[in-house]
């Protein structure tokens, strides 16, 4: 079995993958890769094929550790993928001079665990990444419209460095695209497009630009649903929507509203619960329109629901984006003459409620 291979080859297959990495070029190799993460995926992948158990736990931990201090290390983030791809070619060149027809199903799960560790160590790194992009910010000085510029091309930077680089595994043909890579590729293009929406609105509010025109509640709605349905099933989710008086019309910058929309549903599919669903509900009265997303994230402390609209307030993990999300979205309602508030629900979750003045129906 691959399982028994993997374990008496192991200081062979270490010394071989130092070998691989000590011939690349740049930027200069140091024994430090390889002292955590490579032998640590091994003892792990031979466990995993042992017992036959495909579920990435066992993996995953080890991957977001190897991140982390390759990252702390001084690291480059396509080492991260290249390490792991070393592994997987030692593993094979090594059974085939050794004469050794690994099993098909061991050969699947050989490839599975390659594609959660790719998947765990690049999404790690880029947390830290994005870690330290909002301490920087969050010490911005007087220069802010410079930082400002430097933090979203960092952001920019970070979003498409993680695409490109699951690209390639993706493209080498180490790991298939319906896996943990492709769908960490799929939700990095996912972020790039936000916050390229949140930059353009950002924009429209600082330059005071409004196109104020009259919004079918219903119409946009169904705009926002087709992507934001795409980005629930990459996260994992179900993103549920109930649209009544969808005849119901606001008056306003379509962009910004739209902005306002996404960022919360964006939000709202980051910190919910593990495969759950996100409700996206819009009803009207004779004088205001009721916009509301509900998630299952465990529900707020008051302090967070009193400070979670400022710059940079973010509350879990998952730290994609800068949380400048919420704040763009109060300015937004605030420009739009609307309200938005958050509160918690008894389902172990919180509702983000935005009410905008309706447009008077005609009699």
């Amino acid at each position: 079995m691959l399982s028994e291979f993997v374990t008496a080859n192991r200081l062979e297959l270490i010394e071989r993958c130092r070998l691989r990495v000590a011939q690349r070029a740049a930027p200069v190799p140091t024994d430090v890769e390889l002292e955590h993460g490579i032998p640590m995926f091994l003892d792990q992948l031979a466990s995993t094929l042992r017992s036959k158990l495909v579920t990435g736990q066992v993996v995953g931990p080890t991957a977001t550790k190897h991140g982390a201090d390759l990252l702390h290390s001084g690291f480059t983030i396509s080492q991260v993928v290249h390490n792991y791809g070393d592994v997987c070619q030692s593993v094979t060149d090594l059974a085939i001079e050794r004469d050794f027809s690994i099993p098909t199903e061991d050969f699947r799960v050989l490839n599975f665990c390659l594609d959660e560790a790719i998947a765990e160590a690049v999404t790690e790194y880029e947390r830290q990444n994005e870690i330290d992009v909002v301490a920087k910010g969050a010490r911005r000085s007087a220069e802010r419209e410079t930082e400002d510029l430097g933090v979203l091309a960092h952001e920019l930077r970070n979003m498409l460095g993680t695409a490109i680089l699951a690209f390639d595994a993706l493209n080498a043909g180490r790991v298939g695209i319906s896996g943990s890579t492709g769908v960490l590729l799929g939700r990095s293009l996912m972020n790039l497009r936000a916050i390229i929406d949140r930059s353009l609105a950002e924009v429209r509010l600082n330059s005071g630009i409004e196109a104020r025109e009259p919004i079918v509640i219903g119409e946009l709605i169904e705009e926002v649903e087709i992507a934001a349905v795409l980005e629930a099933r990459m996260r994992g989710h179900e993103l549920v929507v109930d649209t009544a008086n969808a005849d119901a019309v606001v008056e306003g910058d379509r962009q910004i509203l739209a902005s306002v929309i996404v960022n919360l549903l964006q939000n709202a599919f980051k910190y919910t619960a593990p495969r759950s669903r996100v409700h996206l509900r819009t009803w009207a009265t004779a004088t205001h329109v009721t916009i509301e997303i509900e998630d299952h994230c465990g529900g707020l402390a008051l302090e967070t629901i009193e400070t979670i609209f400022k710059p940079f307030e973010q509350r879990a993990a998952d730290r994609t984006g800068l949380g400048l999300g919420l704040a763009i979205c109060l300015r937004g309602v605030a420009v739009l003459r609307g309200t938005i508030r958050a509160h918690n629900t008894a389902h172990k979750g919180c509702v983000f409620v935005v009410e905008l003045p309706r447009v008077p129906i005609s009699s």
